[in-house]
């Protein structure tokens, strides 16, 4: 069953906007940011991982986002020509706004942290006159991730994209990707998330970041009942992800689960951004929702073992083999909720 019913005649298959950014993993493997000596580079930010992710599963994709003026803006806009991504709406900050810096702490296979440079940032200058309706036209669909909202004029930037799509029939993702940095405090988070959930066509995020959507509107529901209400604003696809419990998508037709592959992991963070990626692809290619699911959930595993996001992110055929070798070793049922 085709849960989103996608206009195949568009040139793009999916255009994210928001954050890019500059992730630094430490090479010093479990040890403290304080203690870590040496680093290595990767391009980052959630929605630029998601879009590296579907384009080396063969996804024609855009970009909207505003970057440094630098060599690290040089950095990343190259970085993302290289993987057949269309650069044409990334733009420069104007005034001196850097790109936004990640090092995180590997302390464990099970804890890490992440240390943002968010202050005077480039991706939050994105401003209105950098979406164009003829460009969210060229697409199936619209990725827009949480962080983008947290401060004008990327916020506003956001909502002019998102009613775009809504005018010319473009599928609208929400990915919550909640980040504390930029927001000044929950209720802003609530309306701004609420506003965008309320128009999308699928929304996915964790149970966290769903809590922080309802503060306003309900506290305390259970995925149940936040499943039934967000469906009821229209959208067609509600995730609500549990980290190693894994993930269950809920449908007009009913809820499907898959739990995480099992796999060592090197860090905690990363599997969100190959578990959207993936899961979106299938979605683009109307696979049943529980292959969907269970692409999703196998290239999430693969990340977390990974020692970065975006150069890591696996091809199609990588991900098969996966599932394949993960099926002959722990049985059939191995992520089947």
């Amino acid at each position: 069953m085709s849960y989103l019913d996608f206009d195949k005649s568009r040139p793009l298959d999916i255009i994210p906007m928001g954050r890019i950014a500059i992730d630094f993993n430490p090479v010093d493997y479990f040890k403290t940011l304080a203690e870590s000596d040496t680093f290595k580079k990767y391009v980052g930010g959630s929605p630029a991982n998601i879009a590296v992710g579907l384009a080396r599963l063969g996804i024609k994709v855009g970009f909207i986002a505003k970057v440094s003026d630098d060599r690290f803006g040089d950095y990343v806009t190259g970085f993302f020509e290289n993987e057949g991504i269309d650069i044409s709406h990334i733009s420069r900050a104007k005034n001196g706004e850097k790109i936004g810096l990640t090092f995180t702490e590997i302390l464990s296979p099970t804890e890490s942290s992440i240390l943002m440079y968010r202050d005077g940032i480039a991706d939050l200058m994105l401003h209105p006159d950098d979406v164009d309706e003829e460009y969210i036209a060229s697409a199936k669909a619209i990725l827009i991730s949480g962080t983008a909202l947290a401060q004008s004029p990327s916020r506003e930037s956001c909502l002019k994209a998102m009613y775009l799509a809504k005018k010319v029939n473009t599928r609208i993702i929400f990915d919550i990707d909640y980040r504390p940095y930029n927001w000044k405090n929950p209720d802003e988070i609530a309306v701004y998330y609420s506003i965008v959930a309320e128009n999308s066509d699928m929304v996915m995020g964790s149970r966290e970041e769903f809590d922080l959507t309802e503060a306003i509107t309900e506290k305390g529901r259970d995925d149940r009942k936040t499943s039934e209400y967000w469906l009821s604003k229209g959208n067609k696809i509600v995730i609500i992800k549990h980290g190693k419990q894994g993930s269950t998508a809920y449908t007009m037709d009913g809820s499907y689960s898959i739990k995480p592959f099992p796999v060592t992991a090197l860090k905690s963070f990363g599997g969100g951004d190959g578990y959207g990626s993936a899961f979106i692809y299938g979605l683009l290619e109307d696979l049943d929702i529980m292959e969907c699911l269970e692409l999703g959930s196998a290239s999430a595993s693969m990340l977390v073992a990974a020692h970065g996001c975006s150069l890591f992110m696996p091809t199609l055929s990588e991900i098969k083999t996966f599932i394949k070798e993960s099926k002959e070793k722990y049985g059939d049922m191995v992520a089947r909720g």
